[in-house]
């Protein structure tokens, strides 16, 4: 019995794992807001210089006279004429102040305040020799999401999910409002900093108590629910920024109802699957049974106690005796091999995500207008990466997203700028499958990394992978020099890296993996078959000649393929095949490690005629070891 069976067990999807599910999914509507908040509280408004203080507009010919035009007639916005131009020759003949002089704003701006009535650039005047200032709060932002998810992952594996859950809704409703009461440009870094920590910390702790709490056939639901929220959330933001345009009052918006995320969140349930691979196992069976009375199953919880725990969790037992740490992710060849995989497909989802979200104002178009067609894009792209992940695995699902969403950014970045109605119908477009493609990965990386180490494989990717966010708003500078370039590299890295997919093992219908030994022998079950292909291959191919020994071998076993057994006992890679005697009767005690999963999960990777060891192979048989073994 896998703990996917005790799960079933004790309800399945019962009562206690709708309510709570529901709630940190709830919990997730405003939390994506603060990624892309700075789209509105960091909004640059049109402006250009104010006149000195001492100027009298009605004897100079008024603001335009002191205002130099560029190339496309429209007032500079970094420079103004030293003295008023007065305009051409008058009709007398008398000369006009011609001079043309320039000089900088050196009294401030004026700002157009028909959209954004209050942001940071206006208040702080960051524009001009100080417009890189947004997007270097932007890239501290997305420092702190890397820094986020290193600190709290690691500590959630070691203090359990569900305290670091509530720590990170506190630290984000505390650091939010305090950076709404920021007094300077400084300190408001500072907060929002803070801000991203908590923000991937929820992240990544909603993900994984979520996902440790349900049964296998109700993964993808989640997959659903997380992407549902926050892309309901981004509604919310716009229809917030529109009717709130002061951005110190958004910014409270999106921050104060985290304090009751924070009270509702010490109510929540530990997870038993970590506890268990804590060696915890009399507060995992207490977890167990109090599931089992919310859910109605109080006659099943009471059939549980720690020898049943110890019986269905055996494969689970070895991990309580060592942490898994960050270095095994490198160690471990199946889990260096999985994470080599992944990282590259992280870093391009999320250059590619954050770079078309952070562009709503060069696509030309009302920001409020574009911001509600990318959260309602969400919604029917969920729905679709939702069905094809059941229909086509999981795998697949994530290739396709990646290519389509690369494809429609870069034809909106070839389409020309009068035609607008073309142009946002390829950016929303890509937007929505590449945030689908970005909720698929991150319940695919759940479901790809043991219960051990989850958290920290989660961690350490989404660490690594803000590097590609942080190039995003950095890449947007670009537009100086060729104004396409940048949608054009958001479109072309994901189709590029979405090749690196076929490499990844499928999930679909498998249950989740709790040791390393489990993710070795998934990748040795691949190897194996892939051996037996290659073996085959010749044999299918050899080419009928003249009639001799050989030929009549070779053609009797194109006609009649080899036996399973057969390739085996050439290629022997089964440890208990190179160890010693076979033996058709073969103790329980002395079955392969791999054998307790696989009849959990109704699956075999050898044949039914399962070779045994004699007594002697047994005693030199190792141990299945632990992630500490790696």
């Amino acid at each position: 019995m896998a703990f996917n069976d005790l799960l079933q067990q004790v309800g399945g999807v019962g009562r206690f794992q709708r309510t709570q599910v529901t709630l940190i999914t709830l919990f997730m509507l405003l939390l994506f807001a603060h990624n892309i908040l700075q789209n509105f509280t960091a909004a640059i408004p049109t402006h250009h210089c104010r006149p000195p203080a001492a100027t009298n507009l009605s004897q100079d010919g008024g603001l335009e006279a002191w205002l130099p035009r560029d190339r496309k007639g429209r007032p500079e916005s970094c420079l103004r004429f030293t003295s008023p131009q007065w305009g051409p020759p008058s009709a007398n003949g008398t000369e006009t102040n011609v001079t043309g002089a320039t000089e900088p704003c050196a009294d401030g701006w004026i700002y157009n305040d028909s959209t954004f009535s209050s942001t940071i650039v206006t208040e702080w005047d960051l524009v001009c020799t100080h417009k890189h200032l947004p997007q270097l709060s932007q890239a501290i932002y997305m420092a702190g999401l890397a820094i986020g998810n290193l600190v709290l992952g690691i500590l959630a594996d070691r203090l359990g999910r569900q305290k670091l859950l509530s720590w990170a809704y506190l630290q984000l409703a505390v650091a939010g409002s305090c950076a709404a009461l920021a007094p300077n440009f400084p300190t408001y870094c500072v907060c929002r900093f803070l801000c991203a920590m908590a923000v991937n910390g929820i992240n990544c702790n909603s993900l994984t108590l979520s996902l440790e709490w349900l049964p296998i056939h109700a993964r993808p639901v989640l997959g659903l629910l997380i992407g549902l929220f926050p892309s309901l959330g981004q509604l919310v933001l716009a229809g917030g920024a529109y009717a709130i345009p002061q951005w110190r009052h958004l910014q409270l918006m999106v921050s104060l109802p985290f304090f009751g995320s924070f009270i509702c969140s010490r109510f929540f349930i530990e997870s038993a699957l970590w506890l268990t691979t804590s060696g915890k196992l009399d507060l995992a069976l207490k977890t167990l049974q109090k599931v089992a009375q919310i859910n109605g199953k109080q006659e099943e919880g009471a059939k549980l106690n720690v020898e049943v725990l110890q019986a269905s969790l055996q494969k689970d037992l070895p991990m309580s005796r060592g942490q898994a740490s960050m270095f095994q992710l490198l160690c471990c060849p199946a889990i260096r091999r999985l994470s080599l995989c992944l990282l590259p497909l992280c870093v391009t989802i999320f250059f590619s995500f954050f770079g078309i979200v952070l562009s709503l104002q060069s696509l030309g178009m009302n920001i409020y207008l574009i911001q509600v067609f990318f959260g309602i894009v969400d919604l029917p792209f969920y729905f679709l990466s939702f069905w094809t992940t059941k229909s086509l695995g999981r795998r697949l699902n994530q290739m396709g997203t990646m290519v389509v969403s690369g494809i429609c950014i870069m034809a909106c970045a070839l389409v020309p700028l009068d035609q607008l109605f073309l142009r946002v119908l390829l950016a929303v477009l890509g937007k929505g499958c590449i945030a689908a493609s970005f909720n698929s990965l991150l319940i695919y990386i759940g479901e790809l990394y043991p219960t051990v180490m989850r958290q920290r494989g989660l961690s350490l990717l989404l660490i690594l992978a803000n590097v590609g966010s942080t190039l995003s708003p950095l890449l947007a500078m670009t537009a100086d020099f060729y104004p396409p370039l940048p949608l054009l590299m958001y479109g072309a890295v994901p189709v590029a890296a979405s090749s690196i997919t076929v490499l990844l093992p499928e999930t679909l219908g498998q249950p989740l993996p709790n040791t390393v030994q489990e993710i070795e022998n998934r990748w040795k079950k691949k190897s194996r078959q892939k051996k037996q292909e290659q073996q085959m291959v010749p044999l299918r191919s050899q080419p009928q000649g003249a009639a001799t020994p050989g030929n009549q071998v070779f053609g009797s076993l194109e006609t009649q393929p080899a036996p399973r057994e057969a390739v085996e006992l050439r290629t022997p890679t089964d440890p208990l095949q190179a160890h010693g005697t076979l033996n058709p009767t073969t103790p329980s005690d002395l079955r392969h490690p791999q054998d307790g999963l696989n009849q959990a999960a109704g699956q075999t990777d050898t044949p039914d005629a399962k070779p045994a060891l004699n007594g002697r192979t047994a005693a030199a048989l190792p141990k299945a070891s632990g992630p500490a073994d790696c």
